[in-house]
């Protein structure tokens, strides 16, 4: 049988004591990125998201990511399907139609399209390749790699504060992450309306693959978290913010100590509702495992090793239709 819920009673109004405020001037500029370091820890152990202010990324390059991204969404569909992801191989990136993501798939179908590009690569292999580019939009392409290079400086100087949090020295990571699998995406969520079932909302529950994710959100909200006691946060766009989250290699590594954290989108605003998320995971070969500063003889390890991409591909055979009943991808 399924749940059918009011989204717009489901989740609880959020407050900054539960998904946290954090300014990272401090780590930006080297000036104390201790300080930032502890507040993240207290955020990754209580909650697995964080709203960070004074991150540095130019709100001018954030609207024209914005106007790229509606503008992409407003191409035919005729023009989106020659984009499909099914055309790029391993390198899964490109167009992504309704239904053809389902992160939830045993209880969800995500009702949203989505565009995957990264880094562009002479090497073709899961997660690493060559990027789908609409022809229509020639300022696309490099409006994406602008903000993605943002994306990614900004990510590398978080995970070095999630490092110092542990008591590990600030690169620690980086010998995980000379190359590692990026994805940034953009969103597009239609509205919803009447009594929504959990059979077909915008997205699934769901934990986040990688290490990290650096989210912008527009104005119109529906982004949900799902706390401790198992009810539904809302996490309401705040202006000049981004919000951060953990995912599961971050878990793996604390042994458990912080969480990746569940959360849904559920659009009930009445209008269009985009975001434009980005991910890092690690090298495609990295091995993942407890960190020694995670570990001890009253807390062993609870995670046996494994690897960044062979975590990630399982959980993109399970999540997306044109992927079904094929075999796990070596490299």
């Amino acid at each position: 049988m399924s749940q059918v819920v009011d989204a717009r009673l489901a989740s609880k109004p959020t407050s900054f004591s539960e998904i946290p405020l954090i300014d990272i001037a401090n780590l930006l500029d080297g000036s104390d990125p201790q300080a930032v370091a502890a507040q993240i820890r207290e955020a990754c152990e209580n909650v697995g998201f964080m709203y960070i202010k004074n991150h540095g990324v130019a709100k001018a390059l954030i609207e024209r990511m914005y106007a790229v991204t509606q503008a992409f969404f407003d191409l035919p569909l005729a023009a989106k399907e020659k984009l499909n992801i099914i055309h790029s191989g391993p390198t899964l990136r490109g167009y992504i139609p309704f239904y053809g993501e389902n992160v939830d798939p045993k209880n969800t179908r995500d009702f949203k399209e989505c565009f995957d590009y990264g880094q562009d690569s002479s090497e073709v292999s899961p997660f690493f390749g060559a990027n789908l580019m609409p022809e229509e939009m020639p300022e696309f392409k490099q409006q994406c790699e602008d903000y993605h290079a943002a994306m990614l400086s900004l990510a590398r100087q978080l995970i070095s504060a999630v490092a110092l949090s542990l008591d590990l020295p600030a690169n620690y990571f980086e010998k995980l992450q000379r190359k590692p699998i990026t994805i940034q995406r953009i969103l597009h969520y239609p509205p919803q309306k009447g009594a929504i079932s959990q059979e077909e909302i915008g997205v699934g529950a769901h934990t986040d693959y990688g290490f990290l994710t650096i989210l912008s959100q527009d104005q119109v909200g529906g982004l949900q978290v799902r706390n401790s006691d198992g009810e539904w946060v809302s996490a309401p766009p705040l202006e000049d913010t981004l919000i951060v989250n953990i995912g599961d290699l971050v878990q793996t590594f604390t042994n458990d100590r912080y969480m990746s954290t569940m959360h849904r989108v559920i659009n009930t605003s009445g209008v269009e509702r985009y975001s434009i998320p980005f991910f890092i995971d690690l090298d495609f070969d990295a091995v993942v495992e407890p960190v020694p500063t995670c570990v001890s003889t009253e807390n062993p390890a609870k995670y046996a090793p494994y690897t960044s991409g062979q975590h990630k591909y399982r959980r993109f055979l399970d999540s997306y239709e044109h992927l079904r009943g094929m075999v796990l991808v070596e490299r």
